[in-house]
């Protein structure tokens, strides 16, 4: 094994050179770093286990998928669907989550470099495995262009410039920039290619931890559905390709559920047809990072980080009383429910579903009895919030898609489902002219959701909202607010824009260390 250290680890090198050389996103040194070579060679000669490589891959996609900051804040606390207000003292954090709400964020800002650093080695990583010099079968390079083209897919989206680095290139070597365009046409190549040599889908499947024929054909789906994001307009057969490819992922068994909305979201073992793609990341960022301290379960006797919350706004766009969430208050099913003391279900202990508002209830091993605050007054949380700064304990609705009800740390965190592949075919018939077939493709769904009438109409914003109340939390409203045209607008707490925060900066360490990069518009 070749020294780490070999090429940054010299006391000689002056301070500035060191700073430069560990500042690329391919540059980053550590015990997986993809310049590490075997053999008696120091270039590259080609991954020794490419199995051992391709589960490291994807472990780190999962512990993305599992974290609250980076990609997940990112890709939404950056919209109207999560924000992190401060409270006292309690999570300011430098404004780092003030600044993603706001879309006040800089090149310098710790998330933005993070996921830079993390998708653009993983890139690497990927294309290592695939290089014929690591001698992996068709099987194992089919994985790699999966994971090659998520990742890659990711910078393409947030940031609008990808580096590309050969693995055979020496650590002196500056990676080349593609464009937008040039990673389009990548990621579409990669997909296209795992389709082919990716396993055949099994949508009963116990374990979807690792990409299928299905899970490549979604995110081509999802690729060229934003084709006109990347490229400036959609091309000849764009959104024909979204409704084949979603055609054929339904053709594989993958469909639509009804019975319980949130039964969905219950890992780790996957076995329903909406799931197509899952990570084995444990579901604790995405349900303690909300709650109250108080709020404990048999599991987890520390209770809830008491940061994360949702806007009065996103509430309301889901069916049912405006100021009640309880549970049998009448509001249709996505939007979930608080428990109540008319509660009997030991298993819950107290937690509900969805949007947490107004009282909130423990357990005491016999029925569910109502909570306090530290102070000694009733938890229940409010509707609105004062700001994002200046908010005590109890301010601002929480979200549970993965509810401690289900279970403390229940693992499998969703990455793709197919209600997500069902509302992105429907919106491609609704671009190509058919609103008509996509209205009734809309109310298909809806009709499986209980306490949730039809849609007499379908414009932009109807198909927007459905895929925010099918789909919060999931990673995909920054996303579609792009997509739509309303990133950049005003809600609470967040002034209307530009757009040019539709597109991250490139941080401010990797256009010191490679001059083909070039700094985002308005940064």
């Amino acid at each position: 094994m070749v020294n780490k250290n070999k090429y940054i680890n010299r006391l000689w090198i002056p301070a500035f050179m060191l700073w430069f050389l560990v500042s690329s996103c391919s540059l980053q040194i550590d015990e997986t770093d993809s310049l590490i070579t075997e053999g008696a060679s120091d270039i590259f000669n080609g991954v020794a286990d490419p199995a051992a490589s391709l589960t490291n891959i994807y472990n780190n996609i999962s512990g993305q998928a599992g974290d609250q900051s980076n990609l997940y804040a990112m890709t939404e606390v950056t919209t109207d669907e999560l924000l992190v207000p401060t409270r006292g003292t309690d999570w300011g954090d430098n404004g780092v989550w003030r600044t993603l709400h706001a879309h006040t964020w800089g090149s310098t800002h710790s998330q933005v470099l993070s996921v830079w650093n993390n998708k653009n080695s993983a890139v690497l990583r990927a294309t290592e495995v695939i290089d014929p010099l690591s001698n992996a079968s068709v099987a194992q390079v089919a994985e790699a262009k999966f994971a090659r083209a998520y990742n890659m897919w990711v910078i393409m989206d947030f940031y609008g410039q990808v580096p590309f680095r050969n693995p055979t290139d020496g650590p002196e070597i500056i990676p080349s920039v593609m464009t937008r365009a040039e990673a389009y046409d990548l990621i579409v190549s990669d997909l296209e290619d795992a389709i082919a040599d990716l396993p055949v889908s099994d949508a009963a499947s116990a374990d979807k931890t690792r990409p299928v024929k299905a899970t490549a054909r979604f995110w081509l789906a999802k690729v060229k559905l934003n084709a006109a994001v990347y490229l400036g307009a959609y091309g000849a057969n764009d959104l024909s390709d979204v409704i084949s490819l979603v055609d054929a992922i339904e053709a594989e068994g993958y469909a639509l559920t009804s019975g319980n909305y949130f039964d969905i979201f219950v890992g780790p073992a996957y076995t329903n047809t909406d799931v197509i793609w899952s990570v084995n990341a444990g579901m604790a960022n995405r349900a303690w990072n909300s709650l109250h301290y108080n709020q404990a379960h048999t599991d987890n006797g520390g209770g809830g980080w008491n940061g994360f919350t949702t806007l009065a706004e996103f509430y309301d766009k889901f069916e049912g009383p405006t100021a009640d969430n309880s549970l049998g208050a009448g509001q249709e099913e996505r939007r979930g429910y608080t428990q109540t003391l008319a509660s009997t279900d030991a298993a819950n202990q107290g937690f509900g579903f969805g949007f947490q508002l107004g009282q909130m209830y423990g357990w005491d091993g016999t029925s569910a009895i109502p909570l306090e605050t530290r102070t000694g007054d009733p938890l229940v949380f409010t509707k609105e919030l004062p700001g994002l700064i200046g908010n005590n304990e109890v301010t601002g609705m929480r979200l549970l898609k993965y509810s401690p009800a289900n279970g403390a740390w229940t693992s499998g965190v969703v990455m793709a489902r197919f209600a997500d592949a069902f509302l992105m075919r429907a919106e491609a018939k609704m671009r190509s002219g058919d609103t008509g077939g996509a209205l009734a493709d809309v109310n298909i769904l809806r009709g499986l959701r209980a306490n949730t009438t039809a849609l007499a109409s379908l414009s932009e914003a109807d198909m927007l909202d459905e895929r925010a109340r099918e789909l919060y939390t999931e990673g995909w409203r920054r996303n579609d607010m792009i997509r739509f045209g309303t990133f950049s607008s005003a809600w609470q707490f967040k002034e209307s824009g530009d757009n040019h925060t539709d597109l991250f900066p490139i941080p401010s360490n990797a256009l010191l260390s490679n001059p083909g990069l070039i700094q985002n518009p308005g940064y």
